[in-house]
């Protein structure tokens, strides 16, 4: 980690606040992590997924006293918002949108103030809510990108819409899916794959010369197909590949040379 600590304001998240006498037993029903011993000011990964174990959202809980906050997708607030009102139903939860920044931290090498430490990967760094007052050097959305890109962490932008099973997107790997917590929507499709080990395909970054390519751009193996580009930075991107294709033989990408780049993370933890 770098000696200047360095962060964002990622004005592609947004807050949602969640409260209430049954906000904890209303979110462990439908949430991929374990909120029943979420204590104040503990941050966790995790994800609502649709009936069939896609991923919807990817969201960070983080406890507060009496609640809840919702680090969620800013494009995706409202109607995250609309579909836990939904599954609501009877419990006494309230559910409403949130002011305040979600705030980067990473190179501090220490604890800050009103931050808690990604939960995904120590790495990363810290994540601030609200009117946090970071230390170091302002940075952007581009510069975190980088940042996320380099450990080698999907985002977001990488997971399309009901498109990707959480374990291809290895939330198994970064502490978003707690598999002992009991039910959740789309639990048995995502405990399926896990306890068959039936997982074909992974999300991994991918290095090459020059601009990335195009999101969705097919990654060859030879004259088969391993997979698509995802997001991406000059000389970096995420990938989606089939892990049979991934190795040997010459990946390109539109006649582009291109080579996976697993991190120390992933290989430690496959």
């Amino acid at each position: 980690m770098s000696e200047t600590p360095t962060y964002a304001v990622l004005r592609d998240r947004a807050l949602i606040a969640v409260s209430g006498p049954d906000w904890r037993s209303f979110l462990q029903g439908q949430l991929t992590q374990d909120v029943e011993t979420l204590g104040p000011g503990t941050l966790r990964f995790g994800a609502l997924l649709s009936p069939q174990g896609r991923l919807l959202f990817d969201l960070f809980v983080l406890g507060r006293e009496g609640g809840c906050w919702l680090d969620v997708p800013a494009a995706g607030r409202e109607a995250l918002i609309a579909r836990l009102t939904m599954y609501r139903l009877r419990a006494k939860a309230e559910i409403v949108a949130h002011p305040g920044h979600v705030i980067a931290l990473w190179g501090a090498g220490q604890a800050e103030p009103g931050f808690a430490p990604d939960p995904r990967l120590p790495a990363l760094g810290l994540r601030g809510y609200g009117d946090v007052e970071p230390p170091g050097v302002r940075g952007d959305a581009t510069a975190y990108d980088l940042h996320r890109l380099t450990l080698g962490v999907p985002a977001t932008a990488d997971y399309g819409e009901d498109a990707t099973y959480p374990i291809e997107a290895n939330f198994d790997l970064l502490h978003g899916i707690d598999f002992q917590k009991g039910c959740f929507v789309g639990q048995e499709t995502t405990s399926r794959m896990k306890r068959r080990g039936q997982i074909k395909s992974r999300m991994l970054p991918i290095t090459f010369a020059g601009p990335p390519p195009a999101q969705g751009a097919e990654i060859l193996n030879g004259e088969l197909r391993a997979g698509v580009v995802l997001s991406g930075v000059p000389g970096r991107a995420m990938a989606l590949l089939r892990l049979d294709r991934a190795e040997g033989g010459s990946l390109t990408v539109d006649g582009r040379a291109v080579v996976v780049d697993p991190s120390a993370w992933f290989e430690a933890a496959t």
